[in-house]
């Protein structure tokens, strides 16, 4: 089985999720779609493959937003089409933060700037807590999803929409890929000024993801684990892309 995972830029990598899905069978392709030395100015050309090529899409996260095409370029559209043809054709999708907007945005929703910012372990009120677990779960994000017509929505919390399902896909607001190293290397990146301005230490919020280790790993596995064989796994069938 192969699956394509859409990398935005070098700091977020599949983490968690991926070694699970490798675990699982899947063959992983990471495309990188901004470069390191284009962080600053991503908006780089980039040609997204065929979404017919494969047996699943992960989308990770960004530190951009999805609705700001003077930063992020063409390259974006490119992205939401890729999408767009994957629920077309019942290959399923799994959005993390930028991804999930970027999901949303694809099958009509749209995404705005969230009331508030969250950054750190939060926990989330869940309808189905067999798919998308309480948490805690790591959160860094400035905006927010407002969900496509067919959408459902399975947690939120008192900022936004958390998690929802639809189709064969799954779209998350949280960071269920996250390691301590990913923390350390966007605080690293300027993530350590904006925790600073939030009242945030980020000292402690490097130890606080350090001794959450355990918890994630096995709330990443879990989650991935439902995805396939709840979500992605459902009775949808494929069907033949008509444009």
């Amino acid at each position: 089985m192969r699956a394509l995972v859409v990398q935005h830029d070098h700091m977020t990598e599949p983490g968690l999720v991926g070694a699970r899905l490798v675990e699982r069978g899947y063959d992983l392709t990471v495309l990188t779609v901004v470069p390191e030395d284009r962080h600053r100015t991503p908006d780089v050309t980039f040609d997204f493959p065929d979404a017919a090529d494969w047996d699943l899409v992960v989308s990770l996260g960004a530190p951009w937003s999805v609705y700001d095409e003077s930063a992020v370029g063409s390259w974006m559209g490119g992205e939401l089409a890729l999408l767009r043809k994957a629920h077309h054709l019942g290959v399923p999708v799994l959005g993390v933060c930028f991804g999930a907007q970027a999901l949303t945005t694809a099958l009509g929703g749209s995404v705005e700037p969230a009331p508030r910012p969250e950054i750190g372990w939060v926990e989330v009120d869940t309808d189905d807590p067999s798919l998308v677990g309480p948490g805690p779960w790591f959160q860094w994000h400035y905006d927010h999803c407002l969900l496509p017509p067919d959408a459902v929505e399975v947690a939120r919390n008192a900022v936004c929409a958390q998690a929802f399902r639809v189709g064969r896909s799954l779209g998350v607001q949280f960071h269920p890929e996250i390691t301590t190293g990913m923390v350390g290397g966007w605080l690293a990146a300027g993530g350590a000024e904006q925790c600073v301005r939030q009242g945030i230490d980020p000292g402690e919020l490097l130890d606080r993801s350090r001794a959450m280790e355990p918890v994630a790993g096995a709330n990443a596995r879990r989650l991935v684990d439902a995805f396939l064989d709840r979500v992605a796994g459902g009775s949808l069938s494929r069907r033949p892309c008509r444009g």
